[in-house]
Parts: structure tokens; C-alpha cells; sequence
């Protein structure tokens, strides 16, 4: 999948693991599904998934990786990857935008990414094989891209992976699981809260100010395709200036976050935030309480590639000092109140499951 800022990826199994210890669930909503790994994981172990988020881009992840099933798709894309990866580049917007205009690929690749979005756009393709493709080629980019993970500018000079030869590969699409067909949606938060009901909510909101379509803006322009007008140096789509979320405004952020969970319509939360969001670990107990017995666990992980970097001017000259390393991530598990699941009894399975882990090794 491709790197992201704020992904799940060290703490899905924790996280389908809380879940999992929750037998009356067998159908989540996430619903800010970025990535989608976690719904991905989860679809894996059997849930019905319904994901949601309001970017295209991440729309079209969910698509490919919650909604589409590999028995529906597999034959079809398959074929159409081998032929994309023989089809020749012809230079035009990507390439102008994101090659030439600023440096985030190298024109090579941004020639093959134009051929290749236009013969899908052509086609007419049906949507979840579409998606398919489009997270295809997605993927294919960011492996030879030249950022730190954030598309908010690119390295002073080429990451060593950008003078590959882009390559598509199949997308790791799932059969459809055992409680039934997944749904991929495209909504706000609150209007996603309103509509939809599963038996669990996954909740991973934005935490602090940082836009993760300003973070991502060419994903959301190559699934878009609508060649929009740009600004700055890294060239971000005009929207990024108009599309705001209040949960990345500080005085704005626990009011949306309220509101959004007098919306959810699920008596079982599990929910993600970051120690550096604008919802400390007091108040977000806090606001959960309000749905039921709140128990928090706690877990350590790196903070994101470009904090390990430093903090550097445009020249190139490091302008100040990173203040720390590592972050916590805390998980909030939410139970209706009288509820008999217990934190401890998490911590037993887990201790089991290391336990036959480790026999099954030996």
C-alpha cells in the first residue's frame, strides 16, 4: 500500500486483535479509512466492512481494497496490468505537473503514468475494476516517487527508487468475506455517522492541523483526473486552499468530534488518536464515556520518516531540531455500559496467543 502519514500499519494487529475480542461484531464501520488497511485486515479476518472518507482518493482505496471482491475482479485486472506495463509513456499533464513543473517523479515515469490514466479513463470500466486498476497504478507511482512520504514538497535530489521503471502490480485484493459484501462510501464524517449502522465503529479522525489532501494532493488529482490549476512549489491542486476539515482546526476539532459521535449509530467503539492531536487523553475519555465503559490502551511506535530527517529551509540547510522521536497512539475501546468485556481479559488472549505463537515455532 502506499506510505502515508498516519497509517495503521504497526498497530493493526493490536487493533484487530481489540476487535476481534468483541464477539458480537461482525460488521464495522470505518469511518476515516485513509489506506484502508485496517478495513483491508479486517475484511481478511471475515467482518463485513463498510468504509468511508471523504477523499477520493481514499474513496477509490476502499473501493479496490474493502468493496471489490477477487473473485469479481481478478481475471479482468490482471489482464489489463500486463497490458499497461507494455503500454509506452505520452508525456502530458501528469508529467508537466509533477515532473517538470516540480520534481516529484521522473518524466519517464510521469510520461507512463499519463499514457496509462488515460487509456483507464477511456475505457469506461466498471467501478470496482476501475479502482483496481487506479490503485494499481497509484501503488506503481509511489514506489518510484522522490518525497519523504508527504507529497507537501520533494527531496533536493532524486530518492534512489525514483530511477526505477514504474511497474504495475496486482493490488492484494480479498475474496468476499464471511459476514457478507463490504461497502466502500464517500461521504463526510457526520453524514457517514447518520447513514450508516454496523456493529462496531472504527473511528481514526484527523488529529491536528495537517490536511491529508494537502499531504496527498496527487493521489486525489491522478484518481480524479480533472487536471486542475496549482500553486506553490509542490504544485497542490487549488482546492487544497478551500477544502478544510474541522477536524484539523484546534478551536474547531473536539466540537466536530462531538457532534460526530452523537451521530454514530454502533454500541461498539474502537477509536485511534494520537498523543500530538488536538483531543488530549483526559477530555477524549471524556466525550467517550457519554456512549459507555471506556477502557484505553496504550501503544509506543517511531513518528513518521520526515521527522526522523530533521526540519530543513528550501536551500536545504537544517533550520531547527526535531523535539522528539516517538509517539503514543491510543486505542479507546468503548463498550455499552454493564458490558462484562474487560481490559485484562485482552491481555490475556494476547499473553495466549504469544503463548502458542511460540509453540507453534518451537
Amino acid at each position: 500500500m502506499i506510505k502515508y502519514l498516519g497509517s495503521k500499519r504497526v498497530l493493526v494487529p493490536a487493533i484487530v486483535q481489540i476487535i476481534r475480542s468483541i464477539p458480537e461484531a461482525t460488521s464495522v464501520i470505518d469511518f476515516f479509512s485513509g489506506t484502508s488497511r485496517v478495513g483491508h485486515a479486517l475484511k481478511q479476518n471475515g467482518y463485513r466492512v463498510l468504509a468511508n472518507d471523504l477523499m477520493t482518493y481514499a474513496h477509490t482505496l476502499a473501493t479496490c481494497y474493502v468493496q471489490a471482491d477477487l473473485e469479481s475482479v481478478d481475471k479482468d485486472a490482471r489482464k489489463l496490468i500486463a497490458e499497461y506495463n507494455h503500454l509506452p509513456g505520452d508525456p502530458g499533464y501528469f508529467t508537466d505537473t509533477f515532473c517538470i513543473q516540480s520534481r516529484f517523479f521522473q518524466p519517464k515515469n510521469g510520461a507512463r503514468v499519463d499514457a496509462i490514466r488515460e487509456s483507464i479513463a477511456a475505457r469506461n470500466l466498471e467501478p470496482e475494476l476501475e479502482a483496481v486498476l487506479l490503485v494499481s497504478l497509484m501503488e506503481a507511482a509511489d514506489r518510484v516517487d522522490s518525497t519523504t512520504g508527504l507529497q507537501m514538497a520533494y527531496l533536493k535530489s532524486w530518492a534512489p527508487r525514483a530511477h526505477n521503471d514504474l511497474q504495475l502490480r496486482m493490488p492484494r485484493v480479498l475474496p468476499r468475506p464471511q459476514n457478507g459484501q463490504c461497502e466502500a462510501h464517500c461521504k463526510e464524517a457526520q453524514a457517514a455517522a447518520a447513514s450508516l449502522k454496523a456493529d462496531l465503529a472504527y473511528i481514526d479522525p484527523p488529529y491536528n492541523q495537517h490536511s491529508y489532501l494537502g499531504n496527498y494532493h496527487i493521489w486525489e488529482t491522478l484518481v480524479r483526473w480533472d487536471k486542475p490549476d496549482f500553486y506553490g512549489i509542490a504544485c497542490k491542486r487549488i482546492d487544497c486552499k478551500t477544502r478544510k476539515s474541522d477536524f484539523n482546526s484546534r478551536v474547531r476539532a473536539e466540537s466536530a468530534f462531538r457532534d460526530f459521535l452523537e451521530r454514530v449509530d454502533c454500541p461498539f467503539l474502537v477509536v485511534s488518536f494520537n498523543n500530538e492531536g488536538y483531543i488530549d487523553r483526559a477530555l477524549m475519555e471524556q466525550l467517550l464515556s457519554k456512549h459507555g465503559d471506556v477502557y484505553t490502551v496504550e501503544q509506543d511506535y517511531k513518528r513518521y520518516v520526515g521527522a526522523q530527517i530533521g526540519i530543513y529551509n528550501p536551500k536545504g540547510n537544517m533550520v531547527g531540531t526535531v523535539s522528539h522521536l516517538r509517539n503514543k497512539e491510543y486505542i479507546y475501546v468503548v463498550v455499552p455500559s454493564g458490558h462484562p468485556w474487560r481490559l485484562e481479559d485482552l491481555a490475556a488472549a494476547q499473553e495466549q496467543e504469544q503463548e502458542q505463537d511460540l509453540l507453534f515455532a518451537e
